[in-house]
């Protein structure tokens, strides 16, 4: 099939509830992929920060491949060696001692939430505006954007929302029935926006001087993205559950809530599962892309490539107006713009380098790791071409 034949029978067949690009796509390798015309592209998306090792990183591919000829799916009722490697491996790579396994982000961020409300025994979850955490009813009431909320009402109980970066509104709006802050150390969709100095430090002094739980979302932020394994080692401040998902398999779909031994002792057989969650494909995979970021060095090259991704595009801040801002960390960058910037997504698709648009007027970038800074140089000259053809 072409492009034209496959956007036809999606139109027929498939519920409609993305606003897709006019892009099918065929294959993959490292950072570069190709539609079913044989046309490449950079990837600057990545599946939205997931393929961190690259498309097709042939670990992960053996990984997969001999796993899937051995064992697919057990359901949780027995025990399988991939689970407990990754779960092993996990605990040795952050900063916590348990984990629950699940399928998607918004599991995990739901599981969060049962987690610190069982271990708490108290109901009411403070979150932050701008922010987003899924798109079940109960994590698009955690999240602080009310677009992802209109027409999904009654939506759960128990959620305030307080201004990203501003500590006085977390302590005034802790109560006694506030069981845990749930916060992304980096927003996302938000907007790429970075914590002020100090915010997520301060924020845990206030969370444990008040007997209230610390919830990391690294859904977008974990595995190298940020320059370390995890955003909370970027900032080096550790939270008391973190819900991860996106990058842990290398694309394949699979997320995870981890605790400290004593909060995640809390959950006890029967009060939280996933029929699907810490299969034996999805661990296999998740511990071949956690020990390709170990083994090929990508956090370095996230901290060292996103620098430099980083000052290309600042450079491109100096030379044009139309570019407000230039913010992330690692592999994590946004470029916020004075204008809406949908249409410098299709321009920049057009000529072969894909990028997506968050809260409006930013150009995310979040590429796989593995991205080359040659590869970078190509995105930014195209991106100088595109913003220069606007201030024409």
């Amino acid at each position: 099939m072409n492009t034209n034949e496959i956007m036809a029978l999606d139109k027929d067949y498939v519920m409609q509830t993305y606003g897709r690009q006019p892009l099918a796509l065929k294959e993959g390798k490292g950072a570069v992929v190709w539609d079913m015309e044989g046309n490449p592209y950079i990837d600057c998306v990545a599946g939205i920060a997931v393929n961190n090792v690259g498309h097709a990183h042939p670990q992960v591919v053996e990984a997969i491949c001999k796993q899937a000829q051995k064992l697919i799916h057990t359901s949780n009722l027995y025990y399988t060696e991939e689970q407990v490697r990754l779960a092993k491996l996990l605990v040795e790579v952050s900063p916590h001692q348990k984990a629950f396994f699940c399928n998607s982000g918004a599991e995990a961020v739901e599981g969060s939430i049962k987690l610190a409300r069982k271990y708490t025994g108290k109901g009411e979850i403070i979150a932050m505006e701008n922010s987003f955490h899924g798109r079940t009813i109960t994590t698009i009431t955690a999240t602080g954007q009310h677009k992802y909320k209109k027409g999904f009402g009654p939506l759960s109980p128990g959620f305030k929302h307080v201004p990203y970066g501003d500590l006085e509104a977390v302590a005034d709006s802790i109560s006694d029935e506030t069981a845990a802050v749930l916060v992304e150390p980096v927003q996302g969709e938000g907007g790429i926006i970075i914590p002020p100095e100090g915010y997520l430090d301060e924020l845990k002094k206030i969370c444990h001087e008040n007997d209230v739980l610390l919830i990391f979302d690294e859904v977008q932020t974990g595995f190298g993205r940020t320059g370390e394994m995890f955003a909370s080692q970027t900032f080096k401040v550790t939270p008391d559950i973190t819900a991860l998902a996106k990058a842990i398999a290398g694309g394949f779909p699979m997320g995870a809530v981890m605790a400290s031994e004593e909060v995640g002792s809390a959950f006890q057989p029967g009060d939280h599962a996933a029929t699907f969650g810490g299969g034996p494909l999805a661990c296999a995979a998740g511990v071949a892309s956690i020990e390709t970021i170990k083994n090929e060095g990508l956090l370095i090259k996230s901290r060292e490539n996103g620098a430099y991704f980083k000052n290309e595009l600042k450079e491109l801040f100096q030379d044009y107006g139309q570019v407000e801002d230039v913010r992330g960390v690692g592999l994590m960058l946004g470029l916020e713009m004075d204008i809406p910037c949908a249409s410098m997504v299709d321009a920049m698709r057009d000529a072969g380098v894909l990028v997506n648009c968050t809260a409006d007027t930013v150009l995310r970038f979040v590429p796989p790791l593995v991205i080359s800074q040659e590869q970078i140089d190509n995105v930014t000259n195209c991106l100088d071409e595109v913003i220069g053809r606007l201030a024409d």
